[in-house]
Parts: C-alpha cells; structure tokens; sequence
C-alpha cells in the first residue's frame, strides 16, 4: 500500500507538501498541486481519513438516530440527509434504534467516539439530559428538548386542524382518530390537538384510538383498527397519524366490505412517495421531507462553524387530495 512518502517521492517533494496538498492548506503553486495530484492518481493512493479528521478536529461525520429506516417516512429523511451532506464533503453515520433506550444509549456512546461532527437526533425514548450532556452539535426531530438546541418539524396542529377539516366538508358524521402513543413527548402530537379542537369546534362525534408505546410496531396496526371497526361500525371517516397507519385503514376496511371513499373517507399524514400508489391512493397532510433533512444539515454545519441559529424550525403542511376522499 502507498505512502505519504511515496507520493512525495514520485512528485519529486517533500512529504510537508504533500501534506498541504491534501488538507489544502498554505499557498501552492497550480503546478506543483498538479504534480501531487497526479502521484496520487498513479500510486491510487488514498489519504488516511482518521489522520485527517484529527489533525482538522473535524471527522466530516454526522450522526443520524431514527427509531428504524424500514418506515418510509423515516427512509425518505435518511435519503435526504445523506444526499445532502454528501453534498457538502461528509458522510452520515445511520443507527436504528427500534425505539429501545439502552440501544440509543449505546449509539450515542459509538458517535462519540466516532468524533462525529454532530447528531441529528429522530429517535427520542432516552430522558432529555441524555441529549443536553452531549457536548455535540445537536438538531431534534418533532421534539422540543430545552436550551438551545434547534428542532425541526412540520407545523403538526395545523395538519390535524387541515385533516379533520377535510373530513367533515366531506361530510363524514362519526370520525376516528388514529394516533401514536401520546406519553410520548412529540410534536407530533399536535396532529391530535389540531384533530380533537377543530371537531370539537363543530360538535362532530368522534373516537379516539391510540396505539402502543412502540408506535413501529406495524402487527399491532391490524388488531387495533379491526377493534375500532368492530366496537364503532358506524365510523365514516378517519385521520390517520401516519400513511402508513392509514394504508392498513384503507386495506381492512376494504376486507371487510367497506369501500374507499364511498363509504368511508380517509386521511393520512406525511405524503410519502407511495402514498400516490396506493390503491385508492391516499389523501394526506404533506409534510415537506427533502426540505426537512436539508435544513438538519445545514443547522448541523453552522453550529460547527459557531454560527447563531435559529431554535425553533416549523415548516407548513399541505393538504394533498386523492382517491380515499373522493
């Protein structure tokens, strides 16, 4: 394998200049860079990033917690993230951690010493010091944690206040609720306040149907909505926390004989890519993704470079219609 001071012999200088080629520091003349470069190519020498990343105190790595990249509002964030730190000359560092607090625990211990540049936190079942102690550049999705530290997320109350609204100019008369798991302390839940306020407003009945604390356990959707079919036949409409959520909707209450939108109208949230391949394809609340894991990027470079932020990130929705509403 090549060497440092290889390069240099075959350049014909030193291994110091060398060195400044490849961290780009200190004037250089174009020939002599080009010389270097081009020993580089012959010998496929690569520079040693770990060496790289001390000398510069700066790993050109960020972190990424999610509770899983299998869901595909989660998938898309990741995607975006890492397109856009590709971008900007780093890597990203992508854990699951399947909503198990000891599990995020440990990824956290793993990024520090990774001497990641800093962590964009999606996964958040471990308790708020956990976070504050972390001495990292830090940007939060869909929670609020304290100090200074920056969040991003949808404007969640007006999705719910948009979804129910669409149900009841739809003319739904009894509609359901699907939502996470409210202990957990989420800006999503905010759907629910929009939700329950804008029904409440308009005396329309409704139900409520909360799923378990680990709100990615996809078997649980199934025995939860068959239960809420069976104890309120009557249900007309739904809004769904998630498209995934209301994906399993639509396709039970079809096996049970209930047409889509005919019978009963449907609402997710997120408008991830395959909501429009959904048969119906579904109606949802967009939240703007790409932008989303842009922006985590862009916060995560200028904290590094020590620059002033702005705390709190909340991007509008958009109500997406298709076929589940008629």
């Amino acid at each position: 394998m090549p060497t440092i001071h290889d390069v240099a012999l075959r350049a014909g200088v030193s291994v110091t200049t060398v060195s400044r080629v490849i961290n780009n520091r200190g004037y250089l003349s174009e020939e002599t860079r080009r010389k270097v470069f081009a020993a580089m190519d012959e010998l496929h020498y690569q520079p040693n990033e770990i060496a790289r990343s001390l000398l510069k105190k700066q790993s050109n790595l960020i972190g990424l917690i999610i509770p899983t990249v299998s869901n595909p509002f989660f998938g898309q964030m990741a995607a975006s993230i890492e397109a856009c730190a590709y971008e900007n000359g780093m890597k990203l560092l992508l854990c699951n951690s399947l909503m198990d607090p000891a599990k995020e625990k440990e990824y956290i211990g793993m990024m520090r010493k990774n001497r990641v540049d800093g962590i964009i936190m999606g996964s958040h079942t471990l308790e708020v010091d956990e976070y504050l102690n972390l001495n990292h550049p830090l940007v939060t999705f869909d929670r609020k944690i304290g100090g200074d530290v920056p969040y991003i997320a949808s404007d969640n109350y007006a999705g719910g206040q948009t979804a129910a609204q669409l149900l009841l100019d739809k003319g739904c008369r009894k509609i359901a609720h699907i939502c996470g798991n409210l202990a957990l302390n989420m800006l999503s839940n905010r759907r629910t306040d929009g939700f329950l306020d804008t029904v409440k407003q308009h005396s329309a009945e409704h139900v409520m149907a909360e799923l378990d604390i680990n709100v990615f356990d996809y078997p649980q959707y199934e025995k939860r909505i068959r239960a809420l079919f069976r104890e309120h036949p009557d249900i007309d409409g739904v809004f769904a926390t998630s498209d995934i959520i209301a994906s399993f909707v639509v396709k039970i209450a079809q096996s049970l004989g209930l047409s889509v939108p005919d019978r009963l109208k449907v609402v997710g949230y997120d408008d991830i890519l395959m909501a429009s391949w959904f048969s119906p394809s579904l109606s949802t609340i967009r939240q703007p993704i790409e932008e989303m894991g842009n922006l985590a990027v862009d916060l995560i470079r200028r904290l590094m470079a020590g620059e002033s932020i702005q705390r709190d990130n909340l991007f509008p929705v958009e109500l997406i219609e298709r076929e589940s509403t008629g």
